[in-house]
């Protein structure tokens, strides 16, 4: 490929300024090969609060306005999930590339409907999975392709309880078994599962604070998965994360969240919680080499990594569509 394609910076814009928004934003205006073009947010003050931290960087509430002025030519989606179709092909009508933050939606329908701006092999499209580039699952990745395939995989990830109360409605199977929804699929190249079986556990007030799933492959791997809203304040305040895999004659196990950095005071903390710095000098981590691929893809340098696909994406929704018919209706 021609690698002078990567000497004119890629300029992008950011729809959304929530957590991830503004870590993507921060995270862009960092990069080398990179020009922060636009800030998108639903509120006037969201934009004013990241543009003391970005001064100099424009900012709208309407899309169709940022896209029309901003010259961005690729936009990064991280507004709240009920907008992501919306916002999605709003851009890919505009010829724009996107990096959407996962899910596609939490409704599968919406999902698909997505299929006819999509351009072949997703080109125009990828999906922002940062757990993908997370150095741990990297090199997991690598362990599993030299070592064969698993027997069993196990996947734990467990939020703090107060998320019930923050986020009324939201199921930590949409909203964190995913991630691990999507590196199982990667680590087991795309394979469709035979079997199904998930189970949900409510609060008293009918929330769902604990969801597990199991599923089955014809070639006999078994996978586990727990994810839930259940960790008590002392604990670490992104929860904790931990995938096991056990192949023929050995196993591995990557803890990716918290990072193993501690800091105690009056009481114990965990400062970086996900593999991600932000500095102007030089981004690092796994959102740096997400945007950093993303850019790539932009410029016609590489292709959407696998797992980071339309179809990737879709393949998973429809993974946790029938986990959650599974686990309402109580059957495989």
């Amino acid at each position: 490929m021609d690698r002078s394609k990567s000497v004119v910076p890629v300029r992008v814009g950011v729809v959304g300024l929530g957590r991830f928004g503004r870590l993507h934003a921060l995270t862009l205006a960092g990069l080398g090969d990179v020009e922060l073009v636009g800030l998108v947010a639903r509120r006037r003050g969201s934009l004013e609060a990241l543009q003391q931290e970005l001064p100099g960087i424009p900012g709208w509430t309407d899309l169709e306005q940022a896209v029309a002025v901003s010259g961005a030519e690729a936009w990064v989606v991280a507004c709240s999930t009920d907008q992501h179709v919306a916002v999605t092909r709003t851009l890919l009508r505009a010829g724009r590339t996107v990096l959407l933050e996962k899910p596609i939606s939490a409704s599968l329908a919406d999902a698909e409907s997505l299929a006819p701006w999509v351009a072949a092999e997703s080109a125009n499209l990828m999906l922002g999975h940062i757990v993908l580039f997370n150095s741990e699952f990297r090199q997991l990745r690598d362990e599993v392709s030299r070592r064969g395939r698993p027997a069993y995989i196990d996947c734990v990830r467990h939020r703090p309880a107060t998320i019930v109360r923050d986020f009324p409605g939201e199921n930590p199977l949409q909203a964190a078994m995913i991630h691990d929804l999507y590196a199982v699929q990667v680590l087991l190249g795309g394979e469709e599962p035979r079997r199904f079986a998930a189970q949900f556990h409510r609060t008293a007030g009918g929330d769902v604070d604990l969801a597990l799933a199991q599923l089955e492959w014809s070639s006999g791997t078994l996978a586990s998965f727990a994810a839930s809203y259940l960790t008590p304040g002392g604990m670490p305040p992104r929860g904790f994360d931990r995938m096991e895999v056990f192949g023929e004659g050995w196993a591995a196990r990557i803890t990716p969240n918290p990072r193993p950095l501690e800091v105690w005071d009056e009481r114990a903390q965990w400062p970086l919680a996900l593999e991600i710095r932000t500095e102007a000098s030089g981004p690092t981590g796994m959102m740096a080499e997400e945007l950093r691929t993303f850019c790539r893809v932009v410029r016609g340098l590489e292709s959407v990594p696998a797992g980071a696909t339309y179809e990737a994406a879709l393949q998973t929704q429809r993974w946790m569509h029938r986990l959650e018919l599974a686990a309402e209706e109580g059957r495989i």
